[in-house]
């Protein structure tokens, strides 16, 4: 699984992975309802299956914007209750809605009611003092019985105040045996965890314990990690494409993107880990940097930053 959020992002990762789970990142209900929905939404049909990740704490709204979501033809909606930032909190969702389990149950209630998709939660293992088993398996138990069967237990706490979301992200340990843990104790859910996943051999070693991982940062700075995702976990038979196969295959994508309003550096960000720990990935990096907002700029960037790798 991914969280993997921009569309040209997605696009790119779906090239290495073709089973992945990808996600957007999160949108507000207020945003969907009153702003560019199509904008948020759109996506390309190559990039499924792909979930979408809402925030907001109004079960009624939420369940209008579900439906949105699935009516665009996606494969999950997910409802955020993770995200420790000052402005989400001060919109009542993301990590501080772990202190009001029976709200989040109204809005799952309502949204599993309103799609036939999965309804799904992505959480941490607490918020600031509220960081005991007891508190988050309660969370999970209230939640589940209102008709979620997939959690994704990011599991570290989050702190509301006092670190930035970054530091949320870094600072508060790592406790996988809590997600470890849901997993026993509820057999029935689906529990997927999350944080500080860097290689499949520590994801391999998860899944003896939960249903599935999700990779975020590190499947961002070193994309080719998921090359041998499809192989190693979903069974194909056909060996992974090369690096410079990937780039061939996201160059008509490029081409049609610069035909709209998309700028050369919106898709070309999302690859500059592509050659992460090769022989020349520091000049592919550089090249494309230097060059990728000169006038003119198109996908020959890309193809000339090709020659500093091997």
């Amino acid at each position: 699984m991914l969280d993997w959020t921009d569309r040209h992002c997605r696009f790119f990762h779906r090239l290495i992975s073709q089973h992945a789970l990808l996600y957007t990142e999160m949108v507000t209900t207020g945003a969907l309802i009153h702003g560019d929905k199509h904008r948020f939404l759109q996506f390309n049909a190559a990039e499924n299956p792909l979930a979408f990740q809402l925030g907001g704490s109004n079960p009624h709204e939420l369940a209008i914007c579900a439906r949105m979501v699935e009516d665009y033809g996606y494969t999950e909606v997910n409802l955020n209750v993770g995200c420790p930032s000052d402005r989400v909190q001060n919109g009542r969702f993301g990590a501080c809605l772990m202190a009001e389990p029976e709200l989040v149950a109204e809005c799952v209630a309502a949204m599993s009611q309103a799609v036939a998709i999965p309804v799904t939660i992505k959480s941490r293992i607490g918020i600031d003092e509220r960081d005991s088993y007891q508190e988050l398996a309660h969370f999970v138990d209230i939640i589940a019985n209102a008709g979620c069967s997939t959690f994704i237990v990011h599991a570290r706490k989050a702190w509301l105040s006092g670190l930035s979301p970054k530091q949320n992200r870094e600072v508060p340990p790592l406790r996988y045996d809590l997600v470890y843990q849901l997993k026993k104790d509820f057999p029935q859910l689906e529990i997927i965890v999350n944080g500080g996943i860097t290689s499949l051999n520590q994801a391999e070693e998860m899944l003896k314990h939960v249903d599935g991982v999700m990779m975020g940062r590190e499947a961002y700075h070193n994309p080719y990690i998921l090359a041998e995702v499809d192989k190693r976990f979903f069974g194909a038979v056909s060996d992974p494409l090369s690096r410079h196969a990937i780039v061939a295959l996201l160059i008509p994508y490029i081409q049609e993107q610069l035909k709209t309003e998309a700028r050369l550096n919106s898709v070309s960000r999302h690859i500059l880990g592509l050659f992460h720990g090769e022989p020349g990935a520091r000049g592919w990096r550089r090249y494309i940097s230097e060059n990728v907002s000169k006038p003119g700029a198109d996908e020959n960037v890309i193809l000339e930053g090709l020659k500093f790798t091997t």
